[in-house]
């Protein structure tokens, strides 16, 4: 009869029963990972509130803000990885008859998984919470970086077809003020189907991107007739309004160009970051699962 072993039969009798994985631990490492997140990410919202101010010229620049929030973002991630996995890694009980290349996978692994934990616990369960702590920082800094393109971004909704009367209205009223402020303005000063006409002139000419010659001249004879202008001032005139939409529709697209670069480095540094971040908490479970045991290793033969 023989009575020789199978591998099958072997690696059936030494498997353990027992899970690889330890959620507590990770869980654990997880929570303390979101916590500290959500504690440094409040610092950080505090800085972001002293760089910036109401008053011109006592706010740091766009620039410089958007490099202070990203370099936060690393450090935030990175320290937040770093006491998840350690934490992950010594809380966890010692795995016996296991190679130690295997409970270096293990733990390494298991920071990995805390990492994961902690990072959607922060992006679901807690994601809104810090929206609304930080919401106002992060608000008060986009208005004082976008302060002074607010007008022109307005003006750029209008060449998009949305209208606003203030804005546009402004460019209106620059066209038929009359030469002479002190003097009587002359008959039709008032009429409001003049104006009407002049702002659709106006709209359109910024959707189309250019305004006619037929338009341009028309444009200058409803001046002239409404502010006493001369022909040729009035074109002037005509041509300084138009010069000025331009430069505000210019403005608009400068600074929404500015912001999609801002977001497009952000997201890309956000993503690196915890990229590293996952690198960073793998390590430390690695780390704190081999101090463990080599602290009960001393405590043992001592």
């Amino acid at each position: 009869m023989n009575s020789a072993v199978t591998d099958v039969e072997l690696s059936g009798a030494a498997e353990s029963s027992s899970s690889a994985v330890s959620w507590g631990p990770i869980v654990a490492g997880a929570f303390a990972a979101a916590t500290l997140t959500v504690v440094l990410m409040l610092i950080g919202s505090g800085l972001g509130l002293t760089m910036v101010s109401p008053w011109t010229g006592a706010s740091t620049s766009i620039t410089t803000f958007a490099v202070s929030a990203a370099v936060w973002l690393i450090v935030v991630q990175w320290l937040s990885a770093g006491l998840g996995g350690y934490l992950t890694g010594r809380l966890r009980t010692k795995w016996v008859g296991i190679h130690d290349n295997e409970v270096y996978f293990r733990d390494t692994a298991h920071g990995f998984l805390a990492w994961a934990l902690a990072t959607l616990l922060v992006a679901g369960v807690f994601g809104s919470a810090l929206s609304a702590t930080i919401g106002a920082g992060v608000q008060a800094a986009s208005n004082v970086a976008a302060g002074a393109a607010a007008g022109a971004s307005s003006a750029a909704a209008n060449s998009a077809g949305a209208t606003d009367n203030n804005t546009l209205g402004y460019f209106v009223d620059q066209l038929f003020r009359p030469a002479d402020t002190g003097a009587v303005a002359p008959a039709g000063q008032n009429d409001a189907a003049t104006t009407a006409q002049a702002t659709r002139i106006l709209v359109a000419s910024a959707a189309k991107g250019e305004v006619s010659a037929d338009d341009k001249t028309y444009l200058a004879k409803l001046v002239a007739s409404r502010t006493g202008l001369s022909q040729a001032d009035a074109a002037k005139r005509v041509d300084t309004v138009l010069a000025g939409i331009e430069d505000a529709k210019n403005k608009a697209k400068a600074a929404a160009d500015t912001a999609r670069k801002a977001s497009a480095t952000f997201a890309l540094v956000g993503a690196l970051s915890m990229i590293v971040g996952a690198f960073i908490a793998s390590v430390a479970g690695a780390l704190g699962g081999r101090q463990r045991d080599e602290d009960e290793a001393l405590f043992v033969r001592g």
